[in-house]
């Protein structure tokens, strides 16, 4: 049986992770997570629940996707920025796969493909996406720009990919 969730439809709960060692140690300052909440309040209206930094240990990763995907917590949505390149110590899709109980490659194929025209970069970046409970997870790149373009590529479809994963959208 479904859970009900007791909060409006039309209010996405978000919750923005930060992954980055340096910004974990406070030596540099984490730019895309704010930039990134302030979009989603700006562009969803939505309620930020909960932001966070970490480091690239995938221990601490799958630690704090776990705890915020917690049916209680009621998150709808998680974004992480960070640690999803090339780079030895990017470790973010391999502990969201941990995590995620059902993998959606589709949402960051598309977000890719819409931000080519902007940078072939963008193909660069290992981000996934997949579901936990009733919470959608998407792995973004670090870099304010990067992290920007890929979620302003997935804006129009958010709404609905989250009312689907809610068991909202009866329709198919």
């Amino acid at each position: 049986m479904a859970t009900h969730i007791d909060y409006p439809a039309s209010m996405i709960r978000a919750a923005v992770l930060t992954i980055s060692d340096r910004c974990s140690r406070a030596e540099r300052e984490d730019l895309s997570g704010p930039a990134l909440r302030t979009m989603l309040k700006a562009k969803l209206s939505a309620e930020i629940a909960a932001f966070d930094i970490v480091s690239d240990d995938p221990d601490a990763i799958a630690a704090q996707l776990t705890a915020w995907s917690h049916p209680d917590q009621k998150i709808d949505l998680i974004l992480t920025t960070g640690g999803t390149g090339l780079a030895p110590r990017d470790n973010t899709p391999e502990a969201a796969k941990r995590v995620i109980e059902r993998e959606h490659p589709g949402l960051l194929e598309l977000a890719r493909r819409r931000c080519y025209d902007k940078t072939p970069k963008t193909y660069l970046s290992r981000g996934i996406s997949g579901t936990r409970n009733r919470t959608l997870i998407i792995t973004l790149p670090g870099s304010p720009r990067g992290a920007g373009e890929m979620l302003e590529a997935l804006l129009d479809i958010l709404p609905h990919a989250i009312e689907t994963v809610r068991g909202e959208v009866t329709d198919g």
